[in-house]
C-alpha cells in the first residue's frame, strides 16, 4: 500500500542501503499511487536510455501554479533551456554545442593545476593534525575548479558555491519539512546569480578571454548558437552539479575509506588502485541517489503496465547495490572490475562534467588517503537535507601533525 516504503525521509537518509535492498526485492518496480520506483540494475539501466520516458517533462520542474512573479519566471526560464531536463533533439543540440567547450582534452590540461589546489588546502591543515574535510577541501576544491573554469573573479568564488547549494537544495526538497521555503529560496538565487552571470557574459562579448564562459558565447555548430538565456541555464548548472556531487563524491570517498580500514590500508599500499577506488565510491555511496522521468507512451517494466503521464523514479543507490550486477555489492571493494555502475547515470544524459567529477575525486581522495594516522574524529556523521543528492554537512578527521 502507499507509503509501505520509507526510501527517502530524514530517517531513510543516515543509511538509506536496507530499504532500497527490502523494495528491491519485494516490489522492485513499486507504484505507490503516485510515482512509479524502479530499484533493479537491468530496469534503471534500461528506462535511462529509453526515449519513453522524458526528463523534460519530469525532473526537477517546479509544479504550475507553484509561485508567480518574476521570481517564479525566472526559475522556470532557466530550467526550461537548462539541458539536464531537455529530452532529444533540444537536448542534443544543447549538449552538442557545449560539449566543445567541455572536452576530456580540456580536463586532462587541468589535472596539475587541481593537483596543486590540493596540495595547497592540506598543506593549511596539516599543522593542526586536524581538519573537517567538507569544509576545508570537499567544498572549496570543486568551487575553485569550476570559477576558475568560467573565469569568475577569484573573491566571488564562496557567493558562487552559496548560489549552487541553494539551488541544489531548491531542485531536490524531497522529504524535507521546508520543502516550500527551500523552493522560494531557489528562485530568489537563480534571479540574483543569472543577474551576475549576464553582466559577465556582456563583458566577454566585448573582450572575449580564454574561460569556459567564452566559450560558451562563441559556441558554434554551422548557423547554430546558444542563446544568452540557454548560456546563463548552462553555467547554473555546471555550478550546481559540478559543485555539490563533487564535493559529496570527496566527502563519501573519505568516509568510505575511514570506515573500511582494510581497503583504505589496501589502497596505501597500492595507490595505482586510485582509479578503480574512486569507481567503487561512486557505485557504493552514489553522490547522485535518483532520478525522475514521466512515461510519454504507454510501456511494461518487470511485469507492471506504465502509463503514459505517470511518473517514474529511478533509484541509482539500488540499482548499484543490485546483487545481479554486483557480486557482494554491499561489500566495499577498492580494486572492484569490472564496475559499470550508474553513478553519473547512463545513456543520453550522463555526465557530462564525469572526467572532470572524477579528477577531482582522485587528486582530493587519494591525498587524504595519504596523511599519517588517519582517523575520524566527532562521533557520528551527518548527512545533507536532500534525498537525491547524497553527501556529509561536516566530517571532521585527524591525522599525524606535521
Amino acid at each position: 500500500m502507499p507509503g509501505e516504503y520509507d526510501l527517502f525521509s530524514r530517517r531513510a537518509r543516515r543509511d538509506p542501503y536496507p530499504g532500497y535492498r527490502r523494495i528491491r526485492e519485494e516490489a522492485p518496480v513499486y507504484w505507490d499511487g503516485r510515482k512509479w520506483t524502479l530499484t533493479r540494475y537491468d530496469d534503471v539501466l534500461a528506462a535511462l536510455s529509453d526515449p519513453r520516458w522524458s526528463v523534460e517533462q519530469g525532473g526537477f520542474a517546479p509544479a504550475p501554479g507553484d509561485g508567480e512573479g518574476d521570481d517564479h519566471d525566472a526559475l522556470n526560464r532557466t530550467l526550461r533551456d537548462m539541458m539536464l531536463l531537455a529530452d532529444p533533439p533540444r537536448h542534443t543540440r544543447l549538449r552538442g554545442l557545449v560539449a566543445q567547450a567541455f572536452s576530456a582534452r580540456a580536463i586532462r590540461r587541468m589535472a596539475e593545476e587541481i593537483a596543486r589546489q590540493v596540495d595547497e588546502m592540506l598543506v593549511e591543515v596539516k599543522p593542526r593534525g586536524r581538519m573537517d574535510v567538507i569544509a576545508d577541501l570537499g567544498n572549496p576544491l570543486p568551487g575553485r575548479v569550476i570559477a576558475a573554469m568560467l573565469g569568475v573573479p577569484a573573491s566571488d568564488q564562496e557567493q558562487l558555491k552559496r548560489w549552487a547549494t541553494g539551488i541544489a537544495f531548491a531542485l531536490d526538497s524531497t522529504g524535507s519539512r521546508d520543502a516550500e521555503e527551500r523552493r522560494r529560496q531557489g528562485r530568489q538565487v537563480v534571479v540574483e546569480l543569472a543577474a551576475y552571470l549576464r553582466e559577465i557574459i556582456a563583458a566577454r562579448r566585448r573582450a572575449p578571454r580564454d574561460d569556459l564562459i567564452t566559450a560558451l558565447v562563441q559556441a558554434r555548430d554551422r548557423d547554430d548558437r546558444l542563446t544568452e538565456d540557454e548560456v546563463v541555464s548552462t553555467v547554473i548548472l555546471l555550478l550546481f552539479a559540478g559543485n555539490e556531487t563533487t564535493t559529496n563524491l570527496i566527502g563519501n570517498g573519505v568516509l568510505t575509506l575511514l570506515r573500511h580500514p582494510d581497503a583504505l590500508a589496501r589502497l596505501r599500499a597500492d595507490p595505482g588502485l586510485l582509479r578503480t577506488a574512486v569507481e567503487e565510491v561512486l557505485r557504493f555511496e552514489s553522490p547522485v541517489q535518483y532520478t525522475s522521468r514521466v512515461a510519454l507512451a504507454p510501456t511494461a517494466v518487470g511485469g507492471k503496465r506504465i502509463e503514459p503521464g505517470q511518473t517514474g523514479v529511478f533509484v541509482v543507490g539500488a540499482a548499484n547495490r543490485d546483487p545481479a550486477q554486483f557480486a557482494d555489492p554491499d561489500t566495499f571493494d577498492v580494486a572492484r572490475a569490472p564496475n559499470h555502475h550508474l553513478g553519473f547515470g547512463h545513456g543520453t544524459h550522463f555526465c557530462l562534467g564525469a572526467p572532470l567529477a572524477r579528477l577531482q575525486g582522485q587528486l582530493a581522495i587519494g591525498a587524504v588517503a595519504r596523511l599519517a594516522g588517519l582517523e575520524p574524529t566527532g562521533g557520528e556523521v551527518e548527512w545533507r537535507e536532500t534525498a537525491g543528492f547524497r553527501g556529509l554537512t561536516a566530517l571532521p578527521i585527524a591525522f599525524e601533525a606535521r
